[in-house]
């Protein structure tokens, strides 16, 4: 079938296209005189309500790699893969009571800024660098290219006019600010539920027909029956998938270091709930929490859905790529058998993730860069109003290096969702090391976080290469190894993750404690870090939070148990 968009599509998504850009326009303007200052306009301070700040968050976490890549590996491992979306529930809970607290009891407002006041200019300004890089040359590029790639893979358009337009539409958002961004993503959100819905609604329709019955639940039934080693969420050690997700290690080990830095530690995420007041901060996380237990319905059963198609004879030309499967083409696959409109709404779903993840990237870019390197070393007397515009000048700037490198990256031959998050797992355990040691142990120093932000690393990087140096099968047997396709006994990289992270914190401790003792809170700024100000009460729930949180941790349990 070859992809194609027909009028009705192009009229629903000109519809959504003119909702979410004139309700931009109208935010703007409605709010623009009250943007006084970088904080109003990089964070929207005090501007966001609850509802706002949750629907951002999932708006730009899901993005072409969830949609396309989790509903591949949905595909090819099952329900398992979803351990990314309801573990990332819990997480928000944890980062919501624990971490809001310490950002905002401290008036922190960028992740740079946080690593200066905690540690020195040296680590923040190395982190800030970093993340700038990984941002604007794996992260912008990444969401780029992919979702360029899935639009022109429904709509046949050409790939750089894909990624030309999505620029576009994402530089009409994030040119407005955090206030335009937070409440633009509450309508990307709706588009993205809805027209993600509507593929999950089709994937089970055809299950059903394909049986020779009606009705979604039908098909839910059937998906279940022939697919049953796809609803599993602990992988054996016998899986072929166990590499990437390491039976318990899920639950008890390294995917929780993953989640942490992720949502914790991240200027990316973090920055629509710094702004906020901690009431409204932790209650736009648990939204966020309830929206992320509904996500595998989006992302992940339309994939287990079409590996039961493949299985009785459908799609076997259409998910070859030189001549293998490649479980990524199966979200595509689905989009082009939606009827006209409902593809457009579908397609609109999907540009929705892909508009409010730049967005959010490209305005996380500029606040780093405009707040901790440009105010902080190279102007340090600059006006506000100066600095928004460098602000926006940076986006601009950020958005065209995406748009000049990405189809020279070799992204889409990388593979698709469980990629990106082993790569992210060579800097995750050292940079959470950093976070958690600095918030709950005053006497980190900052020799300590440098060791972390290095050695973290270098270890990830020692553990990826040791098994070509030294054969590891005598640890299979004790669960810490597992042979891969090529006879090479690796470690799971989740395993690895956790390895990294005790080893970060151990050296952490060591050094802190051969160290200089570092300065109490408001003693300033010195060689060895100054201590956060950590009021433990700041820790207590709300009644309403706590019902709320213990709603999620419910229906997590429930998950789990069913499809353990």
């Amino acid at each position: 079938m070859q992809p194609s968009l027909h009028s009705a599509d192009y009229v629903v998504f000109l519809v959504y296209f003119l909702v979410v850009a004139g309700y931009g326009c109208w935010i703007y303007a409605k709010k623009k005189a009250a943007v006084t200052s970088s904080q109003d306009y990089f964070l929207a301070e005090g501007a966001l309500t609850w509802w706002a700040i949750g629907a951002s968050l999932i708006a730009s976490n899901i993005s072409a790699e969830q949609m396309i890549g989790m509903s591949g590996s949905g595909f090819k491992m099952g329900l398992a893969i979803a351990t990314y979306e309801w573990l990332a529930a819990a997480t928000l809970l944890i980062v919501a009571v624990f971490f809001m607290p310490v950002y905002l009891t401290n008036k922190i407002y960028t992740m740079p800024q946080f690593l200066r006041q905690r540690y020195n200019g040296t680590v923040a300004m190395i982190m800030a660098v970093f993340w700038l890089l990984l941002y604007v040359v794996v992260n912008l590029t990444s969401i780029l290219y992919l979702g360029a790639l899935a639009i022109n893979a429904i709509s046949g358009l050409d790939l750089n006019v894909c990624m030309i337009g999505l620029a576009v539409f994402a530089l009409i958002i994030t040119l407005g600010g955090m206030k335009v961004i937070g409440y633009t993503d509450v309508i990307q959100v709706f588009f993205l539920v809805l027209g993600g819905l509507v593929t999950t609604y089709l994937a089970l329709k055809l299950v059903a027909e394909k049986f020779g019955t009606t009705g979604i639940l039908n098909g839910f039934s059937l998906t279940m029956a022939h697919a049953g080693d796809h609803f599993h969420m602990i992988l054996h050690r016998d899986n072929p998938n166990y590499m990437d997700l390491p039976g318990l290690t899920v639950l008890l080990g390294g995917m929780w270091i993953s989640h942490l830095s992720y949502w914790g530690c991240n200027q990316y995420i973090t920055q629509r709930a710094l702004g906020a007041s901690l009431p409204t901060a932790r209650t736009g996380l648990l939204f966020a929490s309830f929206l992320k237990l509904m996500m595998p319905v989006i992302v992940v059963l339309p994939g287990i859905a079409a590996y039961v198609l493949y299985q009785q004879g459908s799609f076997h030309n259409e998910l070859l790529l030189a001549g293998k499967v490649n479980s990524d083409k199966a979200y595509p696959v689905l989009l082009n058998l939606l009827p006209t409109g409902m593809k457009g709404l579908a397609f609109a779903a999907l540009v929705a993730a892909v508009v409010a993840s730049l967005a959010g990237k490209a305005n996380s870019i500029s606040t780093i860069f405009t707040l901790d390197i440009y105010k902080r070393y190279l102007r340090p007397e600059v006006d506000e109003k100066k600095l928004i515009w460098i602000g926006k000048c940076v986006i601009v700037a950020a958005m065209t290096v995406a748009i000049l490198i990405a189809p020279h990256l070799g992204i889409d031959k990388e593979g698709g969702f469980q990629f990106i998050q082993k790569y992210t797992g060579f800097v995750s355990p050292g940079i959470f090391a950093m976070f958690i040691m600095g918030f709950f142990w005053k006497r980190t120093t900052s020799n300590a976080a440098l060791f972390a932000t290095l050695g973290g690393f270098a270890g990830s990087c020692f553990l990826e290469f040791l098994p070509r140096w030294v054969d590891l099968s005598g640890c299979a047997s004790r669960g810490f190894t597992k042979a891969t396709a090529a006879g090479i006994y690796e470690i799971p990289f989740l395993d690895r993750m956790e390895i990294v992270f005790l080893f970060c914190v151990l050296g952490m401790i060591v050094i802190s404690l051969l160290g200089k003792k570092p300065g109490t809170p408001g003693s300033g700024e010195n060689a060895t870090g100054t201590a956060l100000a950590v009021d433990t009460s700041l820790f207590k729930m709300s009644k309403g939070f706590a019902v709320g949180a213990l709603t999620v941790c419910g229906v997590l349990a429930a998950l789990y148990t069913l499809f353990w």
